[in-house]
């Protein structure tokens, strides 16, 4: 594709061009490693690097011209100078890759809980409804019918669009981070449906306040195609506001929540044991159940009902869909002993979601609860101290271990643990830094109708070895329980 075409949507970006007419570009890249022959890099300044120091790299390996923001002479390619490389790199892609957003029925999900299991219900009803569906989140990526390891939960602009492109699926279901949005990687995406789920305590090394936080996740609802339509949460304090600025702009929203205004209004529920919840829409009386516990699953089930509604699927196609729905890998995935304590693995990394599994351990009829989980290294530490009340508040034994270390130092994360220990635990809670080690503490502590609920990690690998030979939450609680059951035997 000649270059010219690639920006002629981004003139008004443009501070400085050469001539470029007749320049072809055979791929996209901000990345210096990924450069090939005839490519245009778009030199991006990130939070750990600059992509304007690879530029000389880009060029070695083929670069045709060169994006970027600052000033630079004797170049051996053309440079083009703009105000805002991400949001080039945006429209170049979405240029590159024929607007493939345009071609399909696009799903965006944000919020701070609930995402990836809003997305796999989404996924499995639209499925089982003859639609084929496309998922780009947090586990993994899912394209037609191939399953591709997520490397972010919203990838960058150019692998995004270049995923679109690839999937012949009908439907395509994007779990929408904050970053995603504050870094333009969805620059020039549209969609039809956007989703908000809830907001709490979350980002804040990031996005500095909640305020700022808010206003990321919002940026998602500038992105609806003209026909789209917003579906929030309103029962959460945030979604109360997204809707007030919605309307104002004239934005077609749909409310799901307890107020009797609400376009799909939730009557009643039971978490646990038998999870349900009775709705109303359009005045007509709607039972839901699901086979997932929890509060917060409810909700997350009623904005699957509501999207698929809208997409005109029928509600007896949806509602036994909802009954015998599969579940999401490490989203309160739960193994049960006969004879000892039940374990359940779960994603949830922030007070709000841990208050939730831990709520819905206590409604599923836990004697006791042991809750083990740390927090990722280099990340949000404002949100510590409130994690640890509420696990010490809401379990019998809090233990805090250690999650992926990143650029946090051990012994610095250790002294972390036994601050927060200090200062916001209580005598019973325990600090077993390795987190394997934790696991297998509470299950000696652990009888049969207790709880062992462990956090932060869900499906995810470690990133770090511990003393047991296993690599992952799970690896780990199935190692354990069956040394138990041979010892047994």
């Amino acid at each position: 594709m000649l270059l010219q075409n690639l920006i002629a949507d981004s003139i008004a970006d443009v501070i400085a061009s050469p001539n470029i007419d007749d320049i072809k570009i055979t791929g996209i890249t901000d990345n210096s490693k990924d450069t090939k022959e005839g490519y245009l890099f778009v030199a991006v300044k990130g939070y750990s690097s600059d992509g304007h120091e690879y530029i000389e790299e880009a060029i070695r390996k083929g670069a045709r011209a060169v994006i970027g923001e600052k000033p630079m002479v004797y170049l051996a390619v053309p440079y083009i100078q703009v105000s805002n490389s991400r949001r080039i790199l945006g429209a170049v892609a979405k240029q590159f890759y024929k607007d493939p957003s345009s071609q399909k029925i696009m799903i965006g999900v944000t919020g701070t809980n609930g995402k990836t299991t809003i997305s796999y219900m989404l996924r499995q009803i639209l499925e089982e409804n003859g639609v084929s569906c496309s998922v780009i989140g947090t586990i993994q990526y899912m394209i037609n019918g191939e399953t591709i390891e997520s490397r972010n939960t919203t990838p960058g602009n150019v692998e995004l669009n270049a995923l679109l492109a690839k999937s012949e699926d009908q439907a395509v279901i994007l779990e929408v981070s904050s970053h995603g949005l504050a870094q333009y990687r969805l620059e020039g995406i549209e969609f039809d449906y956007c989703i908000f789920t809830n907001l709490y305590h979350e980002h804040l090394d990031f996005h500095q306040t909640m305020e700022g936080y808010f206003h990321a996740k919002a940026m998602l609802f500038d992105k609806l195609k003209s026909t789209g339509l917003a579906i929030i949460n309103g029962d959460n304090e945030w979604g109360e506001r997204l809707i007030k600025n919605l309307h104002e702009k004239r934005v077609n929203t749909y409310v799901i929540g307890t107020a009797s205004h609400s376009d799909l209004q939730i009557t009643d529920f039971q978490s646990a044991p038998n999870p349900s919840i009775s709705m109303y829409e359009n005045g007509v009386r709607v039972n839901l159940a699901i086979p997932l516990p929890g509060h917060h699953n409810l909700y997350n089930a009623a904005i699957a009902y509501a999207v698929t509604r809208r997409m005109s699927i029928r509600k007896q196609e949806i509602l036994p869909v909802l009954e015998h729905f599969s579940g999401v890998p490490g989203r309160f995935e739960i193994y049960r002993d006969e004879d000892g304590p039940t374990m359940v693995i779960d994603y949830a990394h922030t007070a709000d979601a841990i208050f939730h599994a831990l709520q819905t351990a206590k409604q599923c009829g836990a004697m006791r609860i042991f809750h083990i989980f740390g927090f990722r290294g280099g990340r949000d530490q404002t949100k510590r101290a409130e994690m640890v009340k509420v696990s010490s508040e809401m379990s019998d034994v809090s233990i805090l271990t250690m999650d992926d270390l990143d650029s946090e130092a051990s012994d610095e994360m250790v002294a972390s643990l036994h601050t927060l220990h200090h200062d916001y635990a209580e005598k019973k809670d325990l600090v077993i830094p390795d987190r394997t080690i934790a696991i297998k503490t509470a299950i000696k502590m652990g009888k049969k109708d207790d709880w062992i609920v462990i956090t932060g990690k869900g499906p995810e690998s470690y990133k770090q070895p511990f003393a047991l030979p296993t690599q992952s939450d799970k690896e780990t609680v199935l190692y354990l329980q069956e040394k138990i059951q041979r010892a047994i035997q």
